[in-house]
């Protein structure tokens, strides 16, 4: 009886992403950024949680791969894209209220949940993955967005190129997602300095921009991720 409870929990766990994916693509069409953002990172915590349980409780399931990967699209791919699709709207509601072929523009968001199902369909398929990732994480690229949208919000409206802005960082986050640049995991396997250097670096860098720069500095974090890994890919070679 136990071992049958056990078993879903991960499911369960992973399902509750799920549930926060849906929550957060509602705030963001309804341009309640603030609470999308909230509901995405609850999403990425129990994202960490479904995997590690399944580990534990030695409870991996082909059904839990499925449904692991449509929740992280949601959470992840639909609803950062929601985010950034109403937010265009408002911002052409203020500027451009008056221009139809401009306000196609804001469809160009759902690229992002495009790009992040490739990009889970490419990570489930790609053994090289499994100490590292190739390409930039899902969960990640909707950090970045999210946070983006919330920390940056009255910088970018305030600027009426702001939407060429936002289509060029699409299409890089897009690109980013399917590309083969290697990029390292927050996995330690110990606590030593020579093994884990570049991800004690990363994790100081985080707190300066957490401290510096509040919600954006999540975003930057993700900048931040890039570019270490890039350094780190470079050294390397």
């Amino acid at each position: 009886m136990a071992n049958r409870i056990t078993k879903h929990i991960p499911n369960t766990i992973t399902c509750m992403n799920l549930f926060c994916g849906c929550v957060a693509t509602y705030h963001g069409f309804m341009q309640n950024f603030e609470w999308a953002l909230v509901f995405i990172i609850l999403g990425a915590v129990f994202d960490f949680f479904d995997g590690l349980a399944a580990r534990v409780l030695d409870a991996h399931s082909i059904i839990g791969k499925d449904i692991d990967s449509l929740a992280d699209d949601i959470t992840f791919g639909i609803a950062p894209a929601a985010m950034v699709f109403g937010w265009l709207q408002l911002w052409l509601q203020i500027y451009f209220s008056m221009a139809p072929i401009i306000a196609y523009v804001p469809y160009l968001a759902f690229l992002i949940a495009v790009f992040s199902a490739l990009r889970l369909a490419k990570f489930n398929n790609d053994t090289r993955q499994t100490t590292s990732f190739i390409g930039l994480p899902v969960p990640a690229n909707a950090l970045f967005w999210a946070a983006l949208v919330v920390g940056a919000d009255e910088l970018l409206m305030s600027f009426q190129l702001t939407p060429l802005l936002i289509i060029i960082l699409i299409g890089v986050s897009c690109w980013l997602l399917v590309s083969e640049i290697p990029m390292f995991s927050l996995k330690f396997k110990n606590l030593s300095w020579a093994d884990n250097k570049v991800r004690f670096i990363f994790l100081f860098g985080c707190l300066l921009l957490l401290a510096c720069f509040e919600i954006l500095g999540i975003a930057l974090i993700i900048v931040w991720f890039i570019l270490l890994s890039l350094i780190t890919q470079r050294k390397a070679s």
